[in-house]
C-alpha cells in the first residue's frame, strides 16, 4: 500500500471550495493566512516565493481554519483497504472485492487502524505470507512457527499451537510462572524508582550550575574590589574590609552547599533521602469526551470539561471520580469555560455564550455574543468578558446585557485573565493591560515569541505562553519584563498556577504533549510531566490539584 495520504477516494466528488489553490485537491491542515484566504499548511510552508496567488500578499500562517477542517471531515471517502491503483486511470479507485466500508473522513483513522482487510505479518514468524487481519485467527491456529511464551528465558520451543498446548504441560518455565510474574513486576518498580532517581539527579545538576555560576561572579567581585583596594583603603577602610569579609562567609557558604550537592549527586541514586522538590505524579485519567478537550474550569469538588464533541461533562474530583452530567446545547466546538457565582458560562465556535445553573445543570439563558467563535471567557466584577476577533464584548455577569466593546485589538483574542484592578487580554504579540473599572487600556506589553496563546497572574508576576514555543514573565506591578523561559518544543497553549508550601509553582501546557512546572522563586523548570498522547491544550487547578485536557481526548489529574 502507499502512505495514506496517496490512498483518498471520495465517494461523491467534493465541493469545489474546499480545494486548496495552490495543490489543486482537498485541503490537508487548512489554516488562515494574513490576507485572509485558506491554504493547506503544508503548501503554505512548500511554497518557493512565499506569496498569495489571489492577491500576492506574503503569506503568513495566522490560525487553523477548524470550520474547513470540520467539513473535510464531514466528507465520505472508501476504506484505502477497499480501494486499488488503476493503471489506466493513473489514480486509486473502489474494488469491490476488497473492504466495502464508506465512512467520513474524521472516521478513517480509527476504522483503518482496525480494519479487517488490513496487511498484517504472522507475529510468530517473519516468513509466513503476508494476511489480512480477518484471516489471522485461522491462520494462528494452523501456524507451525508458534513460539513458547517463555522465549525470552530461553526456551526454544517452535511448533503449531496443540504441539504448544502439550508442550507447556512439560515445559520447564510453566511451573514457575507465578515467580517470573512477580520478578518481572519487580524489575518493572525498579525501572519507575530508576527514572525518578534520574529527574533528581539532573535537577541537582541544574541547581550545581547555577550555584557555580553565583560563585564565580562572587570571586570576580572580590577580585574587582581587591584591584581598587590601595584606593579605597584612605577613603573607607573599615568598610571594604566589613564587605570582603561579608564575600568570605558568602562564599564559604556557597562553596559548602555545592560539597553537599555535590555529595547527594554522587549519592543520590542509592541514598534515597533526598527529595529536592515535591515530585508531581499523574494520580487518574477521566475518559468519555469523543474529541480533543479545548477547555476547562473547576468549581468546588466538580470539574467542567469542553471538547470538539460540542458537549460539556461535569465530573466528580471529591468521591466517584466520575462524570455525573454530560451538557449538551452547543452546535458547535466547546472552546471556553469559566465560572462566576453558581453560574457556568460555555462559549463557542457556534459563536453563542450559554448561562447555565450548576445546581440543576439546566441551561438558564444564551447570549447571541459574536459574529465569530468565542475563543476565551473570564469573569470579574461583576462583569463577563468575552474574547473573539479583533474584539473583547463586556457584559453584566446578572443580566447578561452588554456594556461596551473593547476594540483596538489586531488579531484574535486567544487568552483573558483578570484581577481586581485589571483585565489582560493576548491578541497576536500584544498583551493588554485594562483598567477593570474603567475599561480602558493602561498598558501593552510587546512579545518577540509570536502570538500570544495563553496568560496567567501570580501574586508578583504576569506570564504568558507564545506560538514560539516560550514564556514571558513581568513584574505585576512595574511591568518590567524580567525573564523568557525556555524548554517546550511547541506552542504554550495554556497556563495555571498553583500555590504550595515550597513556593509558588506555574504549570505550562504546550503542542509538544507536555506539562512543565515551573519555580517562581528562581524561574527554572522543576518537572516536565509526559502522559498525554496529544497535544495538551488547557489547565485547570483545585485543592492543590493540576488538572490537564489534551487532543487525545483525555483529562488527567496531577498531584
Amino acid at each position: 500500500m502507499e502512505e495514506e495520504d496517496e490512498v483518498l477516494v471520495f465517494v461523491d466528488s467534493p465541493n469545489k471550495k474546499l480545494y486548496c489553490r495552490l495543490c489543486d485537491s482537498v485541503f490537508k491542515d487548512p489554516v488562515i493566512v494574513s490576507c485572509g484566504h485558506t491554504y493547506c499548511k503544508s503548501c503554505v510552508q512548500a511554497k518557493s516565493d512565499g506569496v498569495c496567488p489571489v492577491d500576492e500578499q506574503r503569506l503568513v500562517v495566522m490560525v487553523a481554519n477548524i470550520a474547513v477542517s470540520e467539513q473535510i471531515g464531514e466528507l465520505m471517502i472508501h476504506c484505502k483497504y477497499g480501494c486499488c491503483y488503476d493503471q489506466a486511470l493513473k489514480k486509486y479507485i473502489a474494488d469491490p472485492t476488497r473492504c466495502p466500508m464508506k465512512l467520513r473522513m474524521s472516521q478513517r483513522k480509527d476504522h483503518e487502524s482496525d480494519c479487517d482487510f488490513m496487511p498484517v505479518e504472522c507475529p510468530n514468524n517473519a516468513g509466513c505470507p503476508q494476511l489480512l487481519k480477518k484471516d489471522l485467527d485461522d491462520h494462528l491456529r494452523s501456524c507451525n512457527h508458534v513460539n513458547c511464551p517463555y522465549k525470552k528465558y530461553s526456551c526454544d520451543f517452535i511448533g503449531t499451537q496443540e504441539e504448544m498446548e502439550e508442550h507447556l504441560k512439560s515445559c520447564r518455565f510453566e511451573g514457575m510462572k507465578d515467580f517470573i510474574h512477580r520478578i518481572d513486576e519487580k524489575v518493572a518498580d525498579l525501572q519507575m524508582h530508576l527514572n525518578q532517581k534520574d529527574q533528581e539527579i539532573e535537577f541537582l545538576r541544574s541547581m550545581l550550575g547555577r550555584l557555580s555560576e553565583r560563585l564565580e561572579n562572587m570571586e570576580k567581585n572580590v577580585e574587582m574590589r581587591f584591584c581598587s583596594f590601595s584606593e579605597l583603603v584612605d577613603r573607607n577602610q573599615n568598610k571594604i574590609f566589613d564587605e570582603i569579609l561579608d564575600n568570605r562567609k558568602d562564599i564559604s557558604a556557597l562553596s559548602e552547599e555545592m560539597s553537599q550537592i555535590s555529595m547527594r549527586i554522587n549519592l543520590g541514586a542509592t541514598a534515597g533521602a533526598y527529595d529536592p522538590i515535591s515530585m508531581f505524579k499523574c494520580k487518574g485519567t477521566f475518559v468519555g469526551h469523543l474529541g480533543p478537550v479545548w477547555c476547562l474550569c473547576t468549581m468546588g469538588d466538580y470539574l467542567f470539561s469542553g471538547s470538539t464533541d460540542k458537549t460539556i461533562k461535569v465530573w466528580d474530583t471529591s468521591s466517584s471520580y466520575k462524570c455525573v452530567k454530560t451538557m449538551e446545547g452547543h452546535t458547535g466546538i466547546v472552546l471556553a469555560l469559566c465560572t462566576y457565582g453558581n453560574k457556568l458560562f460555555s462559549g463557542s465556535q457556534d459563536c453563542n455564550i450559554i448561562v447555565w445553573n450548576v445546581d440543576t445543570y439546566e441551561s438558564s439563558h444564551i447570549i447571541k455574543s459574536n459574529d465569530n467563535p468565542v475563543c476565551t471567557l473570564v469573569a470579574a466584577s461583576n462583569m463577563l468578558f468575552s474574547g473573539s476577533l479583533k474584539v473583547i464584548r463586556v457584559y453584566d455577569v446578572h443580566t447578561y446585557e452588554l456594556k461596551k466593546e473593547l476594540t483596538g485589538l489586531n488579531h484574535w483574542v486567544r487568552a483573558l485573565a483578570a484581577t481586581n484592578e485589571y483585565l489582560l487580554s493576548g491578541s497576536y504579540q500584544t498583551v493588554k493591560v485594562w483598567n477593570i473599572n474603567k475599561l480602558e487600556c493602561v498598558r501593552d506589553l510587546e512579545t518577540s515569541g509570536g502570538s500570544v496563546y495563553s496568560i496567567a497572574i501570580t501574586n508578583h508576576h504576569i506570564l504568558c505562553g507564545t506560538y514560539e514555543n516560550c514564556i514571558h514573565v513581568w513584574e505585576l506591578n512595574t511591568f518590567n519584563q524580567l525573564e523568557t523561559l525556555m524548554g517546550h518544543n511547541g506552542t504554550v497553549y495554556a497556563l495555571a498556577v498553583l500555590h504550595t508550601a515550597s513556593g509558588t509553582k506555574v504549570f505550562s501546557a504546550s503542542y509538544d504533549r507536555s506539562l512543565r512546572v515551573w519555580s517562581m522563586d528562581n524561574m527554572i523548570c522543576t518537572q516536565t510531566l509526559v502522559r498525554h498522547q496529544g497535544s495538551v491544550a488547557c489547565l485547570a487547578v483545585s485543592r492543590g490539584r493540576i488538572f490537564s485536557g489534551a487532543v487525545d481526548s483525555t483529562v488527567k489529574v496531577w498531584q
